[in-house]
């Protein structure tokens, strides 16, 4: 199989520019030939086109050199074949939102209290003001203040209509920050392409038709192509087709390449033929774009049934969400891995929302009673009147208003602010781990990140530098220590080495000059082929010159490396007819196929067994010691009487090779690595090594970096060797057998890619110990997708990491840098916390307004808190407290505690102290204030006023004095674990601060100026003083309750718990094989009420799941983003009980499972200091 490549043409067409007419091709001839595949594509090339040369000359362009790159030819591209950029789906307008938020089933029995409140207000009935109304219509002063009855309802309308503008605002800025980052995600993509003989990088939007673009390894295709020269070519087409096999690519059979689709083996050469929404990606774009139409109005229906849709989803809705995660348009994606379920924090605060709801239902629903109750009797019972038909107008009034108070003792005890927290803390820690090298593609992914308890991590780019040099080699029957002089080799020898490392090597690999003078040399490609081709600059020789002579197009056949084969060979034709083969990889591999080595003469000489299991002992063994990874170089000539090999055969191929030089690349660690990962250890998360380098390198650079002590009990094994003590007779992964391995393994070496999959997926399912665990992964080549998709949290590389990776990470790491990984960490523990803080405050705040309304109604025939003031406290608390408490930045004293693992309740018993001890403090000094107030500052008495009698200073105080109370209290809740300065750090968050300041001269405001709608009187600068001294007593009470030990308080509960194991067992039980999430169990006992007034929620659902799926939401059937169940359950998600407690919590790991008979003879168990000793059993080879 001769190396595909056609021949040039003519002339170069580098010098155009002055062509005139337009290119020999149009687009839709184009479009036609790309729908074609395989044979008929190749014959409908030939047909039309001659060869592939004659596209590429009617494209104007030229195989070798590509485009000229001169602006005004570029611009004649775009526009004959249009862009290379898909259009992002229609953003929403704010208008949408705002009707979004109107949808909320609170605000809309407010809004229709408040209109009818207001129609009465104008209704005056003849004879209405007579005595016969009684009690009912006197009091009132004077006609003026009888006509201002309308400014309730108007200030009740104002306030929905601010709290609607909020939300609203809110959930845009979300939406048009996550396309930012989306577009940020989308410019950084980069590909390689030829212009005026130069290969250079160019964003994938400026690709136009005619480039001529490099694909490699690990790539995901920008824009259709048909190939001009391919090596070894492999793609795997299961974004477009659905199948999963890979497609080899080549001239003769199938030059089509796809857009959308990632490149798995081999290199090649393309034209490009269609871009944008020309390309098949963009193509099938467009047809969803049609097509979404039709589906919105079917949702249509299905949404209208009062806001929510509760129809519950087919099982499979929520797989086109998954696709959707992708940032690149991956149109028709098939997902065969199952969705990560919810994560933690959504889970817990589901729950705790259902369990507030119900409660202010209950409490909203037995005020209003009440209150009508009450009044019913005190006015037809007690004072004995009997209806009249002019007054019901003023009784209705009543009515209203009570059901307004319900409504408002509804509106404050639901969290509507929870969703908003969460999201405002997740995408202003997103924003801030921009800085700080974390590009998160998925939002909860930082959320989990604080719960992880285990990372394993790959060792190249991440733990060391990836700047690889060759410190010493064997060459020549000699070890080197140091890079040997020229002089030294034999001329032939280093002739063939010269020639081997230049030619079999990516031509895409290169060493530039540095960019800075004195800077070190810049490493281009792979780095493992940039360390050898230094060797050939340390060897004053050039790789240039030589690859010039022999340019890619003359190599035979090319042998790419891939994770099964861990060598790359390439074939070159000689003049005589016979052949050359260059081969280079991993020495144990490589060595296995030599049967000679070139002497101390540069001759061949016999290379046994035994000779190479010498060589192991004394050459090998010693450099991977050092933290080495080894690399063998070696040829192999085929004779030309033998006639041409079958070059399909591998393993004859590679065989009875001759050892030229072994050398030993070392990758230095990475200097802030060690105190990262000491860090990590400190936080209880175990931090594991899995890399496919040598088993004494790999634990060289382990004890290196800190992740083996010495004198710890641990493992390190090689892949083999996992795989069989994990693996039955069958060759079945046993989880029994993996649970003994696992807590103990701390570098894997040797490993495929599968062997990553295995340990990931082995070490989440696992049942040790009481909690599971949460597994981050760090992953870079294409292979490692798999594990990177199965655990909780990916990291893909930024600049290593190949598109595929990127493509099923959940946050790219853009300095590829260990640390990056500890600040995610940090950030996602201080998420959570920031998730505790609000709660803790906003359950003060309502336990309170709740309580106070419903006693006071129950009292007094009043509410203390009016409706308005009311929704005041609710902005206060919901909008305004999530964004002071969900903004702290996170502190180096997070890392001091173990993870909180999946099952610890949201509200830990410390917290409810303070949430109790708080309330008690503001119930005294509220009811204290309502009953005996008017005689503490010497005021009238503000309880049973009239209907529309004027504000009273009473009760004006009773409200300022709630809002100092919850401002001070504020403060507080900034520590959740107890602390004593509640002020420490105040100044880090200017947030934090520019809101309580806020807060306060609004509420000046209101109570001075607010008047009527406000139901405020203005205070004198006494009663301000003190109003502000007892909202000072909170700081002081808070000291209080901090001093009482949470030990003694075993009464307390917590609450927003994980899933308990016992609930887990009763459940299955009852629903057998019902796969639903258990928040949703909640819904389905009968109880779907409560959930009306959690519908404020939704809001926030869909713009928590609007960044949680990506901005192509175009395949996700519309109904599971509005549905509540994107936020309650995925469906599909594998019961939790099988993943559900079971592993221990980090401290534990260590000493409570049985200890394992080591593998080897000491060697591999922690108690000697890795490679000590020369190994007693065989030589890993």
């Amino acid at each position: 199989m001769a190396n595909n490549t056609a021949d040039h043409p003519p002339g170069n067409s580098v010098a155009e520019g002055n062509h005139d007419g337009d290119f020999g091709v149009t687009t839709a001839d184009l479009r036609s030939l790309m729908e074609l595949r395989s044979a008929e594509a190749v014959n409908k090339i030939q047909d039309t086109y001659g060869d592939v040369q004659g596209i590429c000359r009617r494209l104007k362009t030229s195989p070798i050199e590509g485009l000229s790159g001169n602006p005004v030819d570029l611009e004649k591209r775009h526009a004959a074949f249009g862009q290379n950029f898909i259009p992002p789906k229609k953003a929403k307008t704010f208008l949408q939102l705002v009707w979004e938020a109107l949808q909320d089933v609170t605000l809309i029995i407010l809004e229709i209290a408040a209109i009818i409140s207001l129609g009465l207000s104008f209704y005056h009935p003849p004879g209405g003001d007579s005595e016969a109304c009684g009690q009912a219509g006197g009091g009132v002063e004077d006609e003026g203040e009888s006509q201002a009855g309308w400014i309730e309802g108007a200030a009740i309308l104002f306030s929905v209509i601010i709290v609607v503008l909020v939300t609203a605002f809110n959930d845009w800025s979300k939406e048009k920050q996550f396309r930012g980052l989306q577009s940020r995600i989308e410019q950084e993509q980069k590909f390689t392409v030829i212009r005026k003989g130069q290969v250079i990088q160019i964003p994938v939007a400026e690709i136009v038709v005619g480039d001529i673009a490099q694909i490699k390894y690990g790539d995901l295709l920008p824009a259709d192509g048909i190939l001009i020269q391919g090596n070894d070519l492999k793609i795997d087409e299961s974004s477009l087709t659905g199948e999963s096999d890979q497609v080899r690519k080549s001239l003769e059979k199938d030059p089509m390449l796809l857009s959308g689709t990632h490149v798995m083996e081999g290199s090649g050469r393309m034209v490009v033929s269609a871009v944008g929404l020309n390309s098949q990606t963009g193509i099938i774009f467009t047809l969803l774009g049609a097509s979404e139409n039709d589906e919105e109005k079917k949702v249509k229906k299905t949404k209208t049934q009062d806001g929510i849709a509760l129809e519950i989803q087919p099982l499979k809705s929520e797989e086109a969400a998954e696709s959707e995660e992708k940032e690149e348009a991956k149109p028709v994606k098939k997902v065969n891995v199952t969705k990560k379920e919810k994560s933690v924090l959504q889970g817990k605060l589901t729950r705790l929302a259902v369990q507030i709801g119900k409660a202010g239902l209950i409490m909203s629903a037995v005020t209003v009673i009440i209150l009508i109750l009450y009044f019913v009797i005190d006015t037809f019972g007690v004072q004995g009147r009997s209806w009249v038909a002019e007054c019901t107008p003023i009784y209705i009034q009543y009515f209203v208003k009570f059901f307004i108070i319900g409504v408002t003792v509804l509106v404050v005890a639901v969290p509507e602010g929870l969703p908003l927290a969460v999201t405002i803390s997740l995408a202003y820690s997103v924003k801030k781990m921009m800085k700080d090298n974390n590009l998160v593609r998925h939002l909860d992914a930082c959320e989990t990140m604080g719960n992880a308890t285990a990372i394993c991590s790959d060792k190249t780019g991440t733990l060391t530098m990836n700047r690889m040099t060759v410190v010493q080699a064997y060459v020549g029957d000699t070890h080197y220590k140091t890079v040997p002089e020229p002089d030294v080799i034999k001329p032939e020898t280093l002739e063939v080495m010269v020639n081997s490392i230049s030619i079999n090597s990516a031509y895409t690999t290169k060493i530039l000059p540095p960019e800075k003078e004195g800077g070190l040399p810049r490493h281009v490609g792979n780095k493992t082929e940039c360390a050898l081709l230094g060797l050939v600059l340390d060897l004053k020789r050039d790789y240039q010159p030589i690859r010039d002579e022999i340019p890619e197009e003359k190599l035979y056949k090319v042998y790419t490396f891939n994770s099964s084969r861990k060598s790359m060979s390439t074939v070159l034709k000689n003049a005589d007819g016979g052949f050359r083969m260059y081969s280079k990889g991993a020495s144990e591999i490589v060595l296995r196929k030599c049967s000679r080595i070139l002497d101390a003469q540069g001759q061949p000489r016999v290379f046994k067994p035994k000779d190479r299991d010498e060589m192991v002992r004394k050459v090998i063994e010693p450099m991977a010691c050092d933290g080495l990874r080894t690399i063998c170089v070696a040829y192999r000539d085929f004779p030309a009487e033998a006639g041409e090999p079958e070059w399909d055969n591998e393993n004859d191929i590679l065989n009875e090779l001759t050892c030229i030089v072994v050398v030993g690349i070392e990758d230095p660690v990475r200097p802030e690595v060690p105190e990262a990962i000491t860090k990590c250890q400190r936080a209880g998360i175990t931090v594991r090594m899995v890399t496919g380098d040598n088993i004494n390198t790999a634990r060289a650079i382990a004890s290196k970096c800190g992740i083996i002590q010495p004198g710890e009990d641990f493992l390190c094994l090689e892949g083999k060797e996992f795989n069989q003590q994990i693996r039955n007779d069958k060759g079945e992964v046993e989880q029994e057998r993996l649970d003994k391995v696992w807590p103990k393994l701390r570098v894997l070496a040797r490993s495929s890619p599968t062997d990553k999959h295995t340990l990931v997926k082995g070490i989440i399912d696992s049942t040790v110990g009481e909690t599971r665990q949460v597994v981050a992964v760090t992953g870079d080549g294409t292979n490692d997708g798999p594990a990177l998709k199965k655990a909780d949290v990916g990291f893909a590389m930024g600049i290593a990491g190949t598109d595929v990776a990127k493509e099923a990470s959940d946050i790219i790491l853009t300095d590829d840098n260990f640390t990056s990984i500890v600040k995610a960490v940090m950030w996602g523990r201080n998420v959570y916390d920031s998730i505790s803080k609000f709660l803790q405050f906003q359950l003060t705040v309502n336990v309170v307004a709740v309580i106070v309304a419903f006693t006071g109604a129950c009292i007094t025939q009043d509410s203390p808190l009016k409706a308005v003031q009311m929704l005041w406290v609710n902005l206060i608390m919901d909008t305004l407290a999530s964004l002071a408490l969900a903004t702290e930045p996170p502190t180096e004293s997070l890392l001091l505690r173990k993870p909180y693992g999946r099952d610890k309740p949201l509200i830990s018993r410390t917290m409810m102290k303070n949430i109790l001890g708080h309330a008690v403090y503001q119930l005294v000094i509220i009811f204290t204030l309502l009953f005996a107030g008017e005689k503490f500052f010497d005021i009238d008495s503000g309880r049973n006023s009239p209907l529309h009698a004027p504000p009273s200073e009473h009760y004006t105080i009773v409200f300022n004095v709630f809002v100092m109370m919850q401002l001070f209290n504020e403060i507080n809740a900034r520590k959740i674990h107890g602390e004593r300065n509640v002020f420490e750090g105040v100044y880090r968050n200017p947030i934090f601060c520019s809101v309580v300041l806020g807060t306060f001269a609004l509420q000046i405001i209101i109570v001075q100026f607010g008047g009527k709608p406000f139901s405020c009187t203005a205070l004198t600068i006494d009663q301000w003083l003190w109003c502000v001294f007892i909202g000072v007593g909170e700081l002081l009470w808070g000291q209080l309750i901090s001093a009482i030990p949470t030990h003694h308080l075993k009464f307390l509960k917590e609450a927003g718990h994980g899933i308990t194991k016992e609930e887990i067992h009763e459940e299955e039980l009852t629903e057998g094989a019902d796969e639903i999430d258990h928040a949703e169990m909640e819904l389905r006992r009968g109880q779907i009420l409560w959930f009306r007034g959690l519908n404020r929620i939704q809001t926030q659902i869909k713009v928590v799941n609007a960044f949680r799926s990506s901005l192509y939401a175009g395949l996700e059937s519309p109904e599971s983003r509005s549905s509540i169940h994107s936020f309650m359950a995925h469906p599909e998600f594998v019961p939790m009980s099988e993943e559900e407690a079971r592993i221990p919590p980090i401290e534990e790991t260590g000493d409570e499972i049985d200890p394992l008979p080591s593998p080897s003879s000491g060697a591999e168990g922690g108690g000697e200091p890795p490679c000590a000793s020369p190994h007693s059993r065989e030589p890993s080879i």
